[in-house]
């Protein structure tokens, strides 16, 4: 089975392949046979043709990619506008973050493809399911949490927990994660600025000092655990993101952690969440679920032996023979 699949991403020009998830979903589609295109989620368009889906157009451009640093990408023709319903098979929505209402409004305009070409992940159901706010539906799992924007609320709970960690709702890649010393210095000055800058209320948790050991983040393929790798904080910070400087591990799954995926795996695939990465600190307690773009299968790959990239074909690839047999 041959498909066109196109990528919305970011420019390829700026990807690092020796740990992009994208370009390996890329790098595996061109080992299967697939034609791959590129644009940039700023060409998106739609337009009404009379029909209830109307026509959803994107200014892409086929591409070869390899494994080559500094020479990773080749334009195989010019940009041109493509019919996303009639010229792709799948779409890959994989621009990374911020959550806001741009990200928002190009979900929505990809769920009008539903029935016609696969998007992956289902574009509303990422809209259904910022990494902050849907894993409070599994707060059982996650180290005490409040949400809100009001300072006597976070004041109080960081004066019952002690050092607290302080994020922006919809932030992503670790920028902007602040821990709190159980004094509680400097938190009224920090809600201010937080008040500022997001309109949002804002998440703080109970410290854990456990991070020390490093965050797990762990792929699951429509469901089901692909691999894990331990990211530990780099000297002098406690953020652990490899984005921020952390470094990665091989690593297996604890009892707990199987059982919080175990718990959510048969929902994300019911929702259509392809690729899902979650994270996980101390072996116990879960902390975000990350469905817009996730990362990791490159590293996962190189410490495992795995092919995560290609248990994701294989999962889409299902899925679009099942779409389109109605």
């Amino acid at each position: 089975m041959t498909l066109k699949t196109a990528f919305q991403m970011d420019p390829i020009e700026s990807v690092k392949i020796a740990g992009d998830s994208s370009f390996a979903l890329m790098l595996s589609a061109q080992e299967r046979g697939h034609e791959v295109w590129h644009y940039d989620v700023k060409s998106l368009a739609w337009e009404s043709d009379g029909s209830p889906a109307g026509k959803i157009t994107a200014f892409a451009r086929p591409v070869r990619v390899q494994r080559v640093e500094g020479d990773h990408f080749e334009w195989l023709g010019e940009r041109r506008v493509i019919d996303l319903a009639k010229d792709i098979d799948v779409v890959w929505l994989r621009q990374d973050p911020p959550f806001d209402l741009g990200y928002i409004t190009a979900a929505f305009l990809l769920d009008r493809l539903k029935g016609t070409t696969l998007v992956v992940n289902d574009p509303r159901e990422v809209v259904n399911a910022p990494e902050k706010m849907f894993v409070l539906d599994y707060a059982r799992f996650m180290p005490p949490t409040l949400i809100a924007r009001r300072l006597a609320d976070i004041q109080a709970f960081q004066k019952k927990h002690g050092a607290v960690v302080v994020k922006p709702l919809h932030g992503n890649g670790g920028k902007a994660i602040f821990k709190i010393d159980e004094h509680g210095t400097n938190l009224s000055a920090l809600s201010e600025v937080f008040d500022k800058q997001w309109p949002e209320a804002h998440m703080v948790q109970a410290f854990l000092p456990t991070v020390s050991e490093g965050d797990k983040r762990i792929v699951l393929v429509d469901g089901e655990v692909a691999g894990a790798i331990n990211r530990k904080p780099g000297e002098g910070e406690f953020r652990s993101n490899l984005a921020q400087g952390g470094s990665a591990e091989a690593a297996t799954l604890t009892a707990r952690e199987e059982e919080i995926c175990a718990a959510m795996g048969p929902e994300l695939k019911r929702r259509g969440l392809v690729f899902v990465g979650i994270d996980v600190i101390g072996g116990e307690w879960l902390t975000e679920i990350n469905v817009t773009s996730p990362t990791g299968i490159v590293a996962i790959d190189r410490f495992n032996g795995t092919d995560t990239a290609g248990a994701l074909w294989d999962a889409t690839e299902r899925r679009h023979a099942d779409m389109t047999k109605g």
